[in-house]
């Protein structure tokens, strides 16, 4: 089994930008002491930008696209070689492994992804996983390494995700405004963050916060991953979360196990459109489990094409999401028509606008 650690930029570099070498001499440390325990151990890091920043002497982060992807050109290298000369002092093998959200929005790519991993894993190399920025743009990116991490989770079936920040955890406000503000110890279910004001304050360096860390964590809970939120510039943090001992904020497992690829339809794959559904099929879809059928929509939004994603909805409600087998023009030609006046009309589609078997409830 693998556990998969995420380095967010409030721990992996200072407001200056320069690295913090005590913070990533101790989570070092700590891998290469899980891996001889015969932990396998992933590392999701951010932080490319920061130290791009730092290396160019940038005063504010840039915004302009082109500027934020010559930045992370500059500074990825700098920050594996971080990585890898720490962990070799220790006798841990590492590699840099770079991802897009298309590499997961794509099937093949994401089983691709899937093997490569694994293959380092089982050759006892620590792979450390990063976005790749150079390449990424604004409509396919994770906006977040918290996503990445929880992705890279899911992709391995991992036995525990850990977000390492600069807090303790997941409190009931803001600790850094509110002395009264108590730490979450534990998240059993969905409904116990209800009214909770989780905000998306991050460093000087990172785009997310603690919002990002906590779709993160319930996005492995569904998969049936338990994830820790906690303070990775505390000794010894990791080694206690990986050991289940009481750090920061946990958040248990789902008691379902969805599979693999309905969490891929899920969270990874782009959507292309929405397919609004009359109240007889969303009724269907939610308790039968049964396919979507020409017949039961109502109005078709947006271009696409067979094998893209839709959302499906009802009354202004986005109830699922699925693949359709249907391109946004052929659907415009059928909806609400039976089966058979389908056939007459294209003969060579197939039945269901969606298979059940593609489709997943949100």
């Amino acid at each position: 089994m693998t556990l998969v650690v995420k380095l967010g930029s409030s721990i992996v570099a200072a407001d200056d930008g320069e690295l913090r070498a005590d913070v990533l001499d101790s989570v070092c440390e700590q891998v290469s002491e899980l891996e001889r325990d015969g932990e396998r151990v992933v590392m999701v890091t951010s932080g490319a930008i920061a130290r791009g920043m730092r290396l160019m002497r940038l005063p504010v982060r840039p915004r302009a696209m082109d500027e934020l992807q010559a930045a992370s050109a500059i500074g990825q290298g700098d920050l594996f070689r971080a990585y890898q000369s720490r962990l070799a002092a220790h006798g841990t093998s590492s590699a840099q492994v770079l991802l897009t959200a298309a590499d997961i929005a794509a099937r093949t790519n994401y089983l691709n992804a899937r093997r490569t991993l694994r293959r380092l894993i089982e050759w006892g190399v620590v792979p450390v996983v990063n976005e790749n920025d150079t390449t990424a743009t604004d409509e396919i990116s994770f906006g977040d390494n918290d996503f990445l991490a929880a992705q890279v989770a899911l992709l391995l079936d991992a036995r525990l995700l850990v977000l390492l920040t600069n807090v303790d955890g997941l409190h009931t406000g803001d600790p850094s405004a509110e002395l009264d503000a108590e730490l979450i110890s534990e998240v059993s279910a969905r409904s116990e963050l209800e009214g909770l004001e989780i905000g998306d304050r991050t460093s000087a360096f990172g785009s997310g916060g603690m919002r990002s860390k906590v779709a993160a964590a319930e996005m492995a809970s569904e998969a049936g991953i338990p994830a820790v939120i906690c303070n990775g510039t505390s000794e010894g943090t990791l080694r206690g979360a990986a050991a289940g001992e009481a750090r920061g904020t946990r958040f248990a497992a789902g008691e379902g196990k969805t599979s693999s690829f309905k969490l891929w339809l899920k969270y990874a794959k782009p959507v292309r459109g929405r397919l609004v559904v009359d109240a007889g099929a969303a009724r269907v879809l939610r308790e039968s489990g049964s396919s979507l059928l020409p017949v039961g929509i109502a109005a078709v939004e947006g271009s696409f094409e067979a094998g893209d994603a839709i959302d499906v909805a009802t009354d202004g409600e986005t109830i699922g999401r699925g693949i359709t087998d249907y391109s946004s023009r052929e659907l415009q030609r059928v909806i609400g028509m039976q089966s058979a006046r389908v056939r007459e009309l294209l003969p060579h589609a197939a039945d269901e606008v969606v298979h059940r078997d593609r489709f997943v409830l949100l």
